[in-house]
C-alpha cells in the first residue's frame, strides 16, 4: 500500500511534536481578581500584573517575579566581560538600570534580581528571559561590543554573553 491508496484516516498525525517547554514559575490557573503580591505590592487585574493601588479587597498571591528572587531561580543571565566593560562598569551598571526601570513600569515581571562582580566579570541575574536578552541588546546598542544569545531548550532560561 503507497501514500496515494491508503485510506484517509480524519485526526490522524504522522508526526507528533514535543510541547513546548513551560515557565514553572507562570501561573496554572487565573488567580482572583483583585489579586496583590504581599512581597512587592504588584496587583493582578484584567488578566496581568500591573502596578497599581493595592484595592481593599484583594487576594493574595506571590507573583512569579517574586517567587523567582526568593527561591534565587533567574530566567536570565548578562555575562559582561572585557576590558571596557571593567574601565566603565559603574555608566554600564547605570544603563541596566535605567533600562530594568523602563521595563519593569510597564512589566512588573520583568526585573533584575542581582548584580554580581566577580574577578573582572560581572553577571546580571534576571527574572524575565526578555529582560535579559534586552539589556544584552542595549549594551551593545550604546557601546557595542559582542553579544552572544545562549537559549536552553529544555528550560525557560537565556545566557547572554556581552563582551567588549
Amino acid at each position: 500500500m503507497n501514500h496515494r491508496t491508503r485510506p484517509f484516516k480524519a485526526g490522524s498525525h504522522e508526526v507528533v511534536y514535543p510541547g513546548l517547554a513551560q515557565d514553572p514559575y507562570a501561573m496554572r490557573r487565573k488567580l482572583h481578581e483583585p489579586t496583590v503580591c504581599p512581597t512587592c505590592g504588584a496587583v493582578f487585574s484584567a488578566g496581568r500584573w500591573q502596578w497599581l493601588a493595592r484595592p481593599d479587597d484583594a487576594h493574595e498571591h506571590q507573583c512569579g517575579a517574586c517567587q523567582r528572587t526568593a527561591e534565587r531561580m533567574p530566567a536570565g543571565y548578562l555575562h559582561i566581560d572585557g576590558p571596557f566593560a571593567s574601565e566603565h562598569l559603574s555608566e554600564l551598571l547605570q544603563l541596566l538600570r535605567h533600562h530594568e526601570e523602563r521595563a519593569r513600569a510597564g512589566h512588573p515581571m520583568q526585573r533584575i534580581m542581582a548584580i554580581d562582580t566577580d574577578g573582572g566579570a560581572t553577571v546580571v541575574t534576571t527574572t524575565d528571559v526578555h529582560l535579559a536578552r534586552n539589556l544584552g541588546s542595549a549594551l551593545k546598542s550604546a557601546y557595542q561590543g559582542s553579544l552572544d544569545l545562549k537559549y536552553s531548550q529544555d528550560e525557560q532560561l537565556v545566557r547572554a554573553y556581552w563582551r567588549r
